[in-house]
């Protein structure tokens, strides 16, 4: 797995039925801990609201799903949210949709398509990014060469994670690995091949095309 998606910014949402509300709160999450949070907060921030069902997906892999009814019939709020993040394909989000009972039962039914019309709702509105796992490179050069390379390899659309400054100045590089190839013959032309990028590690980068 060298990629996913994920949602570009943070969205919300709301629907209404028979005179119950339902607000979905679309966060970007990196850890289980993150995503009960985020449910904490909204209830205590919703604190008159009755129900705060929520779902979300971790992981490139996707690996961890999980959903709250959070006091309704079972099946009617957390699983159908759940199925329209996954039926988006995206991963390391977390929907949270705070309900606010209107006076009139919606029936199972009725649950399922608020519930998952308030997520659908938000996710639209947050749209989508793109997760690569990158490899970074280190490059480290002379004070008086560094600003001059660092310009030619963003000019050429070469990825400049950091630079830090010491005796020389390092850059952090990053390129997919059917790239780094590409990545050592750019830094070989503006370097006038006196400096080479080495590998330290890889990181997942967000991708905007």
């Amino acid at each position: 797995m060298t990629a996913y998606l994920t949602i570009a910014r943070d969205a919300t949402a709301e629907v209404e039925d028979r005179g119950s509300r339902f607000l979905c709160t679309l966060r970007r999450v990196a850890t289980e801990d993150d995503a009960r949070a985020l449910v904490a907060a909204l209830r205590r921030e919703h604190w008159d609201a009755r129900h705060h069902c929520s779902a979300f997906v971790l992981g490139a892999d996707r690996a961890v799903q999980r959903s709250s009814d959070d006091g309704e019939p079972a099946g009617t709020a957390g699983a159908p949210m759940l199925d329209v993040l996954r039926g988006a394909g995206l991963s390391d989000v977390a929907a949270v949709v705070t309900r606010w009972f209107g006076g009139t039962l919606l029936g199972a039914g009725g649950l399922v398509r608020a519930y998952g019309d308030a997520v659908r709702g938000a996710v639209a509105e947050a749209g989508s990014l793109r997760r690569s796992l990158l490899t970074e490179l280190a490059l480290d050069l002379d004070h008086a060469d560094a600003g001059r390379v660092e310009g030619e390899l963003r000019s050429r659309g070469a990825v400049v994670l950091d630079v830090t400054y010491d005796a020389r100045v390092r850059l952090l590089l990053a390129a997919a690995p059917e790239g780094v190839e590409r990545l050592d013959e750019l830094v070989a032309a503006a370097t006038g091949g006196r400096s080479r990028a080495t590998p330290v590690g890889e990181r997942w980068v967000d991708v905007t095309d």
